[in-house]
């Protein structure tokens, strides 16, 4: 498997809490080191097992707290559904395959019949794979679970009715400090009101959720710093050194967490795919040269207090100060 992406989307030397949509497959992403444009949905890369044995781990905890369903309509279900699986098939580059009823995963071996518009699993078979043993017991709840426990990528579905637009479904497993139970049922602006600065972003919410389902499909990336590589950060999940009273900045403890979103809607069926894929890279690997030093504090200097706490950057300014100092001395 090929090495993660790495994408440092701090290099503009600004920071706005936007759409920032991309249309996947022709616009370039300036975020990307060669800058080109990307036409995949879902990642199998060398993190594959990490990110199985991290799901599988919140699935065994306590699957209720970070998926379901709130109103979801056959029809969104069953459109959502077959593009996962025949998406996550040929994103996969052979691991995976999907002949319109059966994904097959060569690499967890295991295999599933799927019913997409009732959105069960029929018939679970298992045998052996490189990784086999990171499912081994797990028993996926639904179809959306079974492909979500399948992917790197987080996946939640967005519906539109006539009375507004709502989250009709989650299985992110992967959360970065927000519980996915609280946006279950909720409008985009409901959804994104916690994040700081999301006021004009929100203002446009009807043109958006309408651009997202009718004409996608896009990709968008959002960041912060962590302490810590973990994937899994639940407000309900065990504490880890992430975000903690008394917390200590070590620039050789935190991560650039980037998150790879794509948004892809099916119009007849009134809704879209949402899908989240994290990516964490060392601090001094993130910005290992002046000018990404000075790109990520100048994107600082950018942001309101009320950001700068959200996103849990506030020790780290007078570090890319001392790394652009040292370099120009």
């Amino acid at each position: 498997m090929r090495p993660p992406a790495r994408y440092r989307p701090f290099l503009s030397g600004s920071y706005t809490v936007s759409a920032g949509l991309f249309r996947l497959g022709t616009q370039p992403i300036p975020w990307r080191d060669d800058g080109r444009s990307e036409a995949h949905t879902f990642a199998l890369d060398e993190d594959y097992p990490r990110f199985i044995a991290s799901k599988v781990a919140a699935h065994r905890r306590a699957l209720h707290e970070y998926a379901g369903e709130a109103a979801l309509s056959p029809a969104l279900r069953e459109a959502a559904l077959a593009h996962i699986a025949c998406t996550l098939a040929t994103d996969s580059e052979g691991a995976l395959h999907w002949n319109g009823r059966t994904l097959r995963n060569d690499l967890l071996g295991w295999e599933a019949d799927l019913n997409l518009r009732w959105g069960t699993v029929e018939h679970l078979r298992r045998f052996a794979g490189p990784h086999a043993g990171l499912v081994d017991g797990v028993e996926p709840l639904n179809a959306l679970d079974f492909l979500g426990l399948n992917t790197q990528e987080d996946l939640a579905l967005i519906a539109r009715g006539p009375g507004g637009d709502w989250v009709a479904a989650t299985h992110v497993l992967s959360p970065q400090h927000w519980d996915p139970r609280d946006k279950l049922g909720r409008d985009f602006v409901a959804v994104h009101a916690p994040v700081a600065g999301s006021g004009p972003m929100n203002a446009t919410a009807p043109r958006l959720v309408d651009a997202v389902i009718t004409r996608g499909p896009f990709v968008r990336f959002a960041w912060g710093l962590s302490l810590g590589d973990g994937l899994d950060h639940h407000p309900a999940a065990p504490p880890d050194a992430d975000r903690q009273p008394g917390q200590t900045f070590d620039p050789d403890q935190t991560f650039l967490r980037v998150e790879r979103q794509t948004l892809t809607g099916f119009a007849a069926a009134q809704g879209a795919l949402f899908t989240i894929r994290p990516l964490t890279t060392p601090l001094r690997e993130a910005v290992a040269t002046p000018l990404q030093a000075a790109a990520l504090a100048q994107a600082l200097r950018g942001m309101t207090p009320e950001q700068v706490r959200y996103k849990g950057l506030g020790a780290l300014l007078p570090w890319l100060d001392a790394q652009t100092l040292h370099s120009e001395a």
